[in-house]
């Protein structure tokens, strides 16, 4: 496989990651009781932007090896998923 489709997978995967992460342990200023002037109180108290891009990086990392386990060993890839449309042909 090609370096730059492994990058551009990646990247898709680690993209998509981050917003399913960016929630865990999301504590607002709400919640935390301490509401800063000038900002809305479901703005995040402490942000761990660190914790979010490294979990981030090593669950993408986990799927993307699970994925390259499955397509180089086993030989699944886009062309063994069932097509749901019909053809026109």
């Amino acid at each position: 496989m090609p370096i730059l489709t492994i990058v551009a997978i990646y990247f898709i995967l680690w993209w998509t990651v981050l917003f399913m992460v960016l929630p865990l342990g999301y504590r607002s200023q709400r919640d935390e009781g301490e509401v800063t002037l000038g900002t809305v109180e479901s703005a995040p108290a402490k942000f761990r932007g660190g914790r979010v891009i490294l979990l981030t990086t090593v669950i993408s990392a986990a799927i993307y090896l699970a994925y390259h386990f499955a397509s180089v060993y086993f030989g699944f890839g886009i062309g063994s998923i069932p097509n749901i449309m019909p053809s026109f042909k």
